[in-house]
């Protein structure tokens, strides 16, 4: 394990100890399957609200940043 050098919490763990240990614990409880599912959920909320023109453009800004070029040169 990873030591905390953050000397300023009077031995008390940092938020991103806690975070990570809370996150370890749900994901011990839940298992992988309920991260699919909630994921599956999220993903189909922001379909219907968002629809199909939001992921195409998206997904075009997508396309034109990544022509493995990345020397943040926007010619584009």
């Amino acid at each position: 394990m990873a030591q905390n050098n953050n000397n300023n919490n009077n031995g008390n763990m940092s938020r991103e100890e806690a975070g990570r240990k809370g996150g370890e614990k749900v994901s011990q409880k839940y298992g992988q399957d309920h991260f699919e599912e909630i994921g599956q959920k999220g993903g189909e909320k922001v379909s219907r609200e968002y629809g199909q023109e939001h992921f195409e453009e998206i997904g075009q800004k997508g396309g034109r940043n990544s022509g493995g070029n990345n020397n943040n040169n926007n010619n584009s």
